[in-house]
């Protein structure tokens, strides 16, 4: 079985700070249409503070998501400081010691994120969150390791599960946060916290998919 090499931790933070930065505008209009619109700008924000705080470091995994959680945990604004530091943070934890970031591994790294993201905020699927990206994701990533898939056909099985999960929220009414008190109004926009979810889970499952 193909694993990633837990080593290439930097490899794999400078992916995600990429594809933050790239698409802060877009992630900050989306945030617009029913919320404060800053999304996008703080999540660069804390990714570029990730990325000044790396330097010039070779990190682990572990060490590498560690400090994206802690960044955006302390440094970002709003209910995404929180929700995105629990996510890594539980990632990171979850992938200490591991010579290898096999299969199985990254699917407890996931069930973690989860997890603690629902203990944190209380959402589920439906509710116009990024929960309606993680939840489907992680059980699409379940459901192909258990059928005997690959390390890379599972983790493309689980971003295009992230994909769908987040085109859903489009048709959705936001129940929690502030785009909550918009009721019907927030039918018809993709939500923020959804988007960006989805960027990280696919530019994660590219990074992994490229070195296995």
């Amino acid at each position: 079985m193909a694993n990633y090499p837990s080593s290439e931790g930097r490899k794999l933070v400078l992916a995600l700070v990429q594809v933050i930065e790239e698409n802060k505008v877009y992630l900050s209009e989306i945030d617009g249409k029913i919320g404060d619109g800053d999304h996008g700008i703080n999540m660069a924000k804390g990714f570029g503070l990730v990325k000044t705080r790396l330097g010039e470091r070779e990190v682990s995994v572990s060490e590498g998501l560690t400090l994206i959680g802690q960044t955006l945990l302390t440094e970002i604004g709003g209910s995404m400081g929180p929700l995105y530091g629990t996510f890594f943070l539980q990632m990171g934890l979850w992938a200490k010691d591991k010579a290898q970031i096999d299969e199985k591994t990254f699917g407890e790294m996931l069930c973690a994120a989860r997890t603690g993201l629902a203990e944190l905020g209380g959402a589920t699927v439906g509710d116009k969150t990024i929960m309606d990206v993680l939840v489907p994701a992680v059980a699409a990533y379940e459901s192909a390791a258990i059928k005997g898939a690959s390390f890379q056909d599972a983790l493309a099985q689980m971003a295009d599960a992230a994909e769908n999960g987040k085109e859903s929220t489009r048709d959705l009414v936001a129940k929690i946060g502030r785009a909550s008190r918009l009721g019907e109004r927030s039918r018809g926009v993709l939500d923020a916290g959804a988007t960006s979810g989805a960027m990280i889970l696919r530019t994660m499952a590219s990074v992994f998919e490229k070195e296995t």
